[in-house]
């Protein structure tokens, strides 16, 4: 993991937003359903819904990764 890797598979997705709260806009344009299934990792959850799980994280850490600065 490098140092701008901050959001992994393995992260819940609420728990995530509540980290962050910058990250609902991403989960929303990808269309992850945080409200009823935001209690599962993000790979199970790209996996329900069908969303490129490494395009998830990218976009993820890349919002993060910002914010830090």
């Amino acid at each position: 993991m490098d140092n701008k890797t901050v959001v992994t598979q393995r992260d819940i997705v609420n728990e995530i937003i509540m980290r962050y709260p910058e990250t609902v806009a991403i989960f929303n344009a990808f269309g992850v359903d945080s409200c009823c299934g935001g209690g599962v990792s993000i790979e199970k959850s790209a996996a329900r819904d069908k969303i490129d799980m490494r395009q998830l994280l990218s976009a993820l850490n890349e919002k993060v990764s910002k914010k830090k600065r």
